[in-house]
């Protein structure tokens, strides 16, 4: 008989999870406190944006396999229990705020059955999984707990939940990875890679992936700065390095940084830990990761002061982009975001476009302008930043719009935009970490 799964927290990582597992044959229920939330994912409704998943999720409904619900005990029934709520940064601190993870755990306890076995999937600092296994054991002791991190990059969560390039699972005995080879048969006959681990190795292995990926990022924004010195362009030495098999390309788009929900929480919360732990010194350059990172923000808005005024008041600013990145409306720690609200608060007069991203960003910046056309945006605007990758602003004719700005200057925040187009068609064309940009 098909395992029964349920999935508690229904936030971005949730509600894939829990449509992701429905759509391969399990029965699942999805468990959240929010009454709202559940109504809505009730009705096959997303309350975020995220490709695939609301059609997916309301295929899942119609079939009669997933379902919702904001009562604990109706998960009574299922054999496998996914913890998949949020672990944000504490307030006033760098370390993970573990409160709803231990609720999770704490509310699900007494419901699970003999034998049952509880799957945390979220980002916890190591050494998390095994106080939670201790203390579901004192709870229910007839209950197991594993550790099973996720790896999904938003704007392609749906199919990183379905084709994993790998599975890591902690767990402290076989039948609790017995059960995980059956919630995880499919991937298994496509060969996905299966990496068994202990309960603090499992949670090493994602902030690990996260601290190089960051680590990553913030090197080639480093070499950016020193192209900027040296007159070189860093997207030519990031071609030429990524061909080496050993460093590869991704990750290698020197821009104004990384952002998220995931990245920046998950590195100051590494350092937190570690630091816990009397490891400090094994992790102390991710703090000059961090610097970097936040470094390349203050960098664009140099740019807009040498290219407009040191003061700033009155100067009209377009920004495309408010999302952290594109396929994206997630606003979390928005490099985007930050930056236009740092431009504002030096007194100038900015409107963002962001095709999917501006509910969320009213709700953060509600005193920023927004507009709904990328046209309106540009209306009169003395600089243009792009600074969210989306594929329409890599579409605009800059022959076209050339005549609705005021001064044709833009700062390409993500140097993914055709320097030479844009060139040829009159602008002023500035890029971080590129030489030529006078």
């Amino acid at each position: 008989m098909a395992l029964k799964l349920s999935v508690i927290g229904t936030g971005y990582l949730g509600a894939t999870h829990a449509a992701c597992m429905a759509s391969l044959g399990f029965e699942v229920i999805g468990f959240d406190i929010e009454a709202s939330k559940i109504d809505l994912l009730s009705k096959g409704k997303v309350p975020f944006y995220e490709p695939e998943l609301e059609e997916l999720l309301s295929e899942q409904i119609k079939s009669g396999r997933l379902t919702f619900t904001n009562n604990i005990a109706d998960l009574a029934e299922a054999d496998v229990h996914f913890i998949c709520v949020g672990t944000p940064q504490i307030k006033n601190g760098n370390a993970a705020d573990l409160t709803y993870v231990n609720s999770a755990l704490e509310s699900i306890a007494k419901f699970v059955k003999p034998g049952g076995l509880v799957v945390g999937k979220s980002t916890v600092p190591v050494g998390t999984a095994t106080k939670l296994r201790n203390r579901l054991l004192e709870l229910n002791p007839k209950a197991d707990l594993a550790w099973n991190p996720e790896f999904l990059r938003e704007g392609f969560a749906v199919e990183d939940t379905l084709r994993p390039n790998r599975l890591v699972v902690g767990v402290v005995n076989d039948s609790a990875e017995q059960i995980l080879k059956e919630v995880y048969a499919n991937n298994l006959k496509e060969k996905t890679p299966w990496v068994r681990a202990d309960l603090p190795t499992s949670e090493l292995v994602k902030v690990a992936a996260n601290s190089f990926l960051a680590t990553k990022i913030s090197f080639i924004n480093a070499m950016a700065e020193i192209c900027e010195a040296a007159g070189g362009d860093v997207t030519v030495l990031a071609k030429a390095i990524g061909y080496d098999p050993r460093i590869g390309s991704r990750f290698l788009q020197a821009g104004i940084g990384f952002g998220g929900g995931c990245l920046p929480k998950d590195i100051r919360a590494f350092m937190a830990r570690a630091e816990e732990l009397g490891a400090s010194q094994a992790v102390e350059f991710l703090k000059e990761i961090d610097a970097i990172n936040l470094r390349a923000r203050q960098r664009i808005i140099e740019l807009v002061r040498k290219d407009l005024a040191d003061d700033l008041r009155g100067k009209k600013v377009a920004i495309l982009g408010a999302a952290f990145k594109p396929d994206s409306d997630d606003v979390r720690d928005s490099p985007a975001l930050d930056i236009a609200a740092q431009i504002q608060a030096a007194g100038a007069v900015v409107t963002v476009h962001d095709p999917k991203a501006i509910a969320n960003a009213q709700k953060r910046f509600p005193a920023l302008n927004f507009a709904d056309d990328v046209n309106a945006t540009l209306k009169d605007a003395e600089i243009v930043l792009h600074l969210t990758e989306w594929k329409i602003y890599r579409e605009i004719d800059p022959v076209k719009v050339k005549s609705i700005v005021k001064n044709p200057i833009i700062i390409d925040g993500r140097n993914a935009l055709d320097r030479d187009l844009w060139q040829s068609a009159g602008w002023k064309f500035r890029a971080l970490g590129r030489s030529n940009n006078e």
